[in-house]
């Protein structure tokens, strides 16, 4: 049979175009695989995720996890911006969980969506449901390991380098942090440095993930009076509040603050603070005036008055976790009733007569310095491994489709 000179140089032409093709997409695969939006697991389903104490009022429009005591004797509200899907999401479709007592004095605690459960007694008035039943159950959430994770997932993050092109700049007492990475953008900041900005400016590229990894023990925002927050994604800055924020707030969704060593975070400032807060070793207080518009994992809280948490989830792509956690960090149990010296809270952290889970470490002890173990290249892997084959295989393609045109030829002269 002869196949014509016409067929085979249309079989090699589509061998060229799928060498030419297929190492692209090889790539698009690898670099999708070397993304999760789901880093923080169980965690992430909750605006506040709390390992050891939380005192706040009045209200968490997200959900709230709490593995030791909850203090919301100055009325408190859960769950009321949940979309349905989020709350069959959480672990027994629990919007409020409390490992320890739960402190409601004259007081409601009102759960909006969803259900709630407590391990330990309810003191003052009941619970009040909405939608959703309560439960008494002490182990729905392994706290120790969930924060065992985090502690891990935070160290490992720390260690991310800057991103090329992401610039971090301060001008007398104004911050700004430019990326230029369409992916994702990853900024070292110290805790000094952060803490002499009235004014934090944040510029990426619309749709990108930004982590702005935090070093020092400690931050205070009122140390130089922040007044606001301004973010863009590649247009106008928007000063960010609830109801404002950069390209409709896919930048503010994408933004993570990431404290690795922190063990006290004192957010006492009039500024709305947007992205999420991961300061899984430290005692983040809110302060009495503006919300963080994202969620918060931290080792403690305290906060009243408008320092409430936004439901504005975290919806950006970060690198895989790894599975090992740094020797020594993980937490026999939940933190003492009261945070170390560094970080005693200007309200009582722990109810009166209320019980902390025994087992209780403080959650002031900052990271090791030893890393944890994960493959070869940090968190970030180029995906150029798998290019080898298919460059191998696409040239093979085009090795044969250059030898059915010479078939072709010779039988033609024959």
């Amino acid at each position: 049979m002869r196949i014509p000179t016409s067929t085979a140089l249309a079989a090699l032409g589509g061998a060229l175009v799928l060498g030419l093709t297929v190492a692209p997409a090889a790539q698009a695969t690898s670099a999708s695989a070397d993304c999760t939006t789901d880093a923080f697991g169980i965690a992430g389903k909750y605006g506040e995720f709390v390992l050891g104490d939380d005192v706040h009022s009045p209200d968490a429009e997200g959900a709230v996890a709490v593995g030791g005591n909850a203090d919301f004797s100055g009325g408190f509200s859960v769950g009321n911006e949940l979309t349905a899907p989020q709350v069959d999401a959480l672990p027994g479709r629990a919007s409020l969980v409390v490992r320890g007592d739960l402190v409601n004095g004259g007081s409601a605690t009102v759960v909006m969506k969803g259900n709630a459960v407590v391990g330990g007694t309810v003191e003052g008035r009941a619970v009040e449901m909405h939608n959703g039943t309560f439960g008494k159950k002490a182990d729905l959430i392994d706290f120790d390991g969930e924060f065992a994770k985090l502690r891990s997932y935070s160290d490992a993050l720390a260690e991310e380098p800057a991103t090329a092109g992401a610039e971090a700049r301060l001008d007398g007492n104004r911050l700004t942090l430019t990326g230029t990475d369409s992916g994702r953008n990853v900024f070292s900041v110290q805790a000094s440095q952060l803490e002499k900005a009235k004014e934090v400016f944040v510029e990426v590229p619309a749709g990108a993930t930004t982590i702005v990894n935090v070093t020092g023990q400690s931050y205070d925002m009122a140390t130089a009076g922040t007044t606001g927050f301004f973010l863009s994604g590649g247009q106008d800055f928007v000063l960010d509040d609830k109801t404002q924020s950069a390209d409709d707030g896919a930048v503010r969704a994408r933004l993570l603050w990431n404290f690795p060593n922190a063990t006290r975070i004192v957010k006492n400032s009039q500024a709305a603070w947007p992205g999420s807060v991961l300061a899984p070793y430290a005692h983040l207080e809110l302060g009495n005036a503006a919300p963080v518009n994202g969620s918060v994992w931290v080792a403690s809280l305290h906060g009243s008055g408008g320092a409430e948490t936004h439901h504005f989830p975290f919806t950006g792509c970060l690198p895989e976790a790894p599975g090992t956690p740094k020797p020594g960090t993980t937490p026999s149990g939940t933190p003492s009733t009261t945070p170390p010296a560094t970080a005693t809270p200007s309200a009582p952290v722990a109810p009166t007569g209320s019980a902390t889970p025994s087992g209780s470490t403080a959650p002031g002890t900052p990271a090791p310095s030893a890393s944890p173990s994960r493959p070869e290249g940090d968190l970030a892997t180029t995906g150029s491994g798998d290019m080898i084959p298919v460059t191998v295989g696409g040239a093979v393609v085009v090795a044969a489709g250059a030898g059915l045109v010479v078939m072709a030829r010779r039988r033609k002269r024959a």
